[in-house]
């Protein structure tokens, strides 16, 4: 299993999703993509996508700063 990192923070939707997609379509089974998001929308947006995709989606962590982080497993 590897974790590979991706930072949206900067992004806003739709845009959030669009970069953490095309990481998840890299990942190999097993593997969980940590994405750190910035607000709101983006916290429920994107796990609810990911499931939606058939992606098991973990807790989502609050980092501070209005961050969050986000594990999705392939």
């Amino acid at each position: 299993m590897a974790i590979q990192e991706l930072d949206v923070t900067r992004d806003r939707c739709p845009i959030t999703f669009v970069k953490t997609r095309i990481a998840l379509d890299k990942l190999l089974p097993g593997d969980v993509l940590r994405v750190r998001v910035s607000g709101d929308g983006p916290a429920r947006n994107i796990p609810r996508s990911a499931a939606e995709l058939g992606f098991a989606v973990r807790p989502v962590i609050p980092a501070g700063d209005d961050t969050y982080i986000i594990e999705i497993e392939r």
